[in-house]
């Protein structure tokens, strides 16, 4: 597996550090949807036992990242039409918050950080990684979400991006070949979003957010497999007389 995983060592922080390093790749869209992962091969891609690995899986699979089959491997969960508009749903009531909360609390370097990320997507976007570009999208917006002082908020932000990732793998797939060309722009509504901060309109950099999840949402709609979800079963009817 080459994903630059890097070797986790020392007892106190190989299980976290299993975690957080495979908790990263997931957010950043590192997986495929429907891959599954094994713990043998990710042990050897860590350099650790198999028990740091299965207590990572474990751990994000209680916060729906992914997916535990019988034998003990993980799955990426795979993408629908319906997961993903549920998510956006999600995403644009937390986000559009947390946006106009951070908003005036940004000093003018993180603003001026905002900027240099902004200037480092456009540089990527022609030449550079994909997935290099997705981390700084994801600098970009926790920096202005961290800013809002909500512990709360910024946790439940974490949640949603880490089960967004697999629509972030399939986004990069399709935007990787447009922005080589030059025809989709790197930095998303980005340079919107610090023209609104920078005139304190804070309601409008709120807008700016919002908008920039929604053209997301709006091109994976058009990409994403439209699959049913499944019906819940009715385990309580298990064993009634038909």
């Amino acid at each position: 597996m080459a994903l630059g995983f890097e070797p986790v060592s020392g007892r106190i922080t190989v299980q976290d550090g299993v975690y957080q390093q495979l908790r990263h790749a997931l957010m950043v869209g590192s997986f495929d949807p429907g891959q599954v992962l094994t713990i043998a091969s990710l042990a050897e891609a860590f350099g650790t036992s198999n028990m740091p690995v299965r207590e990572a899986l474990r751990r994000l699979a209680a916060e729906n990242a992914l997916e535990i089959s019988q034998n003990g491997s993980a799955c990426v969960p795979v993408v629908t039409r319906a997961r993903l508009d549920d998510l956006c749903r999600a995403r644009l009531a937390v986000e559009g918050l947390a946006a106009e909360l951070g908003g005036p609390r940004l000093t003018a370097a993180e603003i001026a950080s905002l900027q240099r990320v902004t200037d480092d997507q456009q540089a990527i976007g022609r030449d550079g990684s994909i997935y290099e570009l997705i981390a700084k999208n994801q600098q970009f917006h926790f920096t202005i979400y961290r800013a809002s002082g909500s512990d709360v908020l910024f946790q439940l932000i974490e949640t949603l991006w880490l089960r967004f990732g697999p629509y972030m793998r399939l986004l990069s797939n399709h935007v990787a070949p447009l922005m080589r060309a030059g025809t989709m722009e790197p930095s998303g509504r980005h340079v919107a979003i610090i023209a609104a901060l920078k005139d304190k309109d804070f309601a409008r950099a709120r807008d700016e957010v919002v908008a920039d999840i929604t053209a997301t949402q709006a091109t994976l709609r058009t990409i994403c497999p439209d699959v049913p979800e499944p019906r819940p079963v009715d385990f309580a009817a298990f064993g009634r007389p038909s």
